[in-house]
């Protein structure tokens, strides 16, 4: 029996929603706050790459666009790590080919998506409809569209719509929930270096690029035109090396010759990206209490916002839609129960990769330029290629399996500690006693496929 469902969000997990739910056989409109960006360019400076790993891939070929997905897509292999000097080094992601990351254009992926969405033939989507709060006793729906206000009826409601979520504070009231946001003191500012006169991509293309100072960082992501977008994670206040001391094109210029010098000098119109640029914060979104009834539930970022450090945002959202579809098939006549199971299911999940996500700040700011880090990454590859099906590396877990986040968040924090074992009082892998490591290994439980 088909469902009356509305979906507040359309970006890439509300349209992979959409899509789940239509072919249960629901009817499904949906709204979405910005203009459709398969006609209109919303970037504005923001977010207009992602990172695809594992657990997307596998989403977007369980509702059968993969195909269509994949020429958008750059491979990346590893973290080019770039120094002061303009010197890089390579660190592979993984010990096997397949294990790499994939840089993608969120308008070419969100484009697919809704393109797919509504060749089901029971999606309707409304862009340009900013929701504004649920009303749970009129069984309404606030939304503004320009100067105006427009209600409309539903009778249950599906909240996709990011980390500011208006469904989400309508859903929390009405439930008792709690919502627990955790910033950081870092904001973020895109910029792009453009593609050479030819065209051509000016540093390496398949990899992710690092510019790492500890407190702060530079990274780079492949577009398909060429071009990288490139994002400044910094402090947003106070003395030093802060967003608040880059006000002048003066100091603007003079920080990125100091630190980021071999970017500065690819990047002519640097200051002036800087200025018209805005300002992101950065903060972890936890809920409790995803749903009310078996009248709303919230999904991605509205009940799960993680930091983009570890690259997982868009994957975790994802996953929780595959894992809320299977919910949904297993108690066909009861959405209350479908929906209590799926966060029971799902939220220590979404809290391990949140942890995790903040955790790889410090990995990708700091320790990559730590040989005793260096040493243990070297190490956990030789160890996986060795055991494989027992000893993976944290980030093999999180971006190159489906092994649920909680578990590879427990795993890698006892596997960390033989780490620590092993290579303690050593200085290369050539030194490693391989009869104790066998012994340490065969102490870890098999993972789980």
């Amino acid at each position: 029996m088909s469902k009356h469902l509305t979906i507040i969000g359309a970006g890439p997990a509300g349209s992979m929603l959409s899509i789940l739910l239509a072919r249960q056989g629901h009817p499904v409109p949906a709204y979405e706050s910005r203009p459709d960006m398969r006609i209109t360019d919303i970037s504005a400076g923001r977010s207009i790459n992602l990172a695809l790993a594992t657990r997307g891939i596998e989403a977007l070929k369980a509702i059968g666009v993969m195909e269509e997905v994949e020429p958008s897509l750059i491979p990346m292999y590893g973290r080019m790590i770039h120094d002061e000097d303009g010197q890089t080094s390579l660190q592979t992601y993984g010990s096997r080919p397949h294990e790499y990351i994939n840089s993608v254009s969120r308008t070419a992926l969100n484009s697919v998506l809704l393109d797919a969405a509504e060749a089901t033939g029971r999606v309707t989507i409304h862009f340009d409809m900013r929701c504004r709060g649920v009303d749970f006793d009129q069984n309404l729906l606030t939304f503004t569209r320009g100067e105006e206000t427009v209600e409309v009826p539903f009778v249950m409601v599906f909240g996709t719509d990011g980390s500011a979520s208006a469904v989400r504070e309508s859903v929390l009231e009405a439930n008792g929930g709690q919502l627990t946001l955790e910033p950081l003191v870092h904001g973020y500012k895109e910029l792009t270096l453009p593609a050479g006169p030819h065209g051509e991509f000016l540093i390496e293309r398949a990899a992710l690029h690092i510019w790492p100072h500890k407190d702060f960082m530079l990274i780079a992501l492949p577009d398909p035109d060429g071009s990288f977008t490139v994002t400044i994670y910094l402090p947003v206040e106070g003395p030093g090396n802060t967003f608040e001391q880059l006000v002048t094109d003066e100091q603007v210029t003079d920080f990125f010759a100091q630190h980021f010098a071999d970017f500065a000098a690819m990047a002519p119109d640097l200051t002036a990206q800087f200025a018209a640029n805005p300002l992101g914060l950065l903060a972890t979104v936890r809920t409790t209490g995803w749903a009310f009834q078996d009248r709303a539930v919230l999904l991605g970022d509205a009940s799960h916002g993680v930091v983009p450090f570890h690259g997982q945002g868009m994957n975790a959202a994802f996953e929780s839609c595959i894992e809320l579809d299977r919910f949904l098939k297993e108690h066909p006549d009861d959405w209350a129960t479908a929906f209590a199971a799926f966060e029971q299911s799902r939220k220590p999940d979404t809290d391990a990769i949140a942890d995790m996500a903040v955790d790889n700040y410090v990995e990708m700011s700091t320790s990559v330029v730590d040989e005793h880090y260096v040493l243990k990454r070297s190490l956990a590859l030789e160890m996986e290629k060795r055991w494989p099906e027992t000893f993976v590396p944290r980030y093999g877990m999180v971006m190159f399996s489906t092994v649920p986040y909680a578990v590879a968040q427990s795993r890698a924090r006892a596997q960390g500690k033989i780490l620590d074992q092993l290579t303690a009082g050593i200085a290369t892998v050539d030194e490693v006693c391989w009869e104790t490591a066998a012994a340490l290994v065969a102490d870890l439980e098999p993972l789980p496929s």
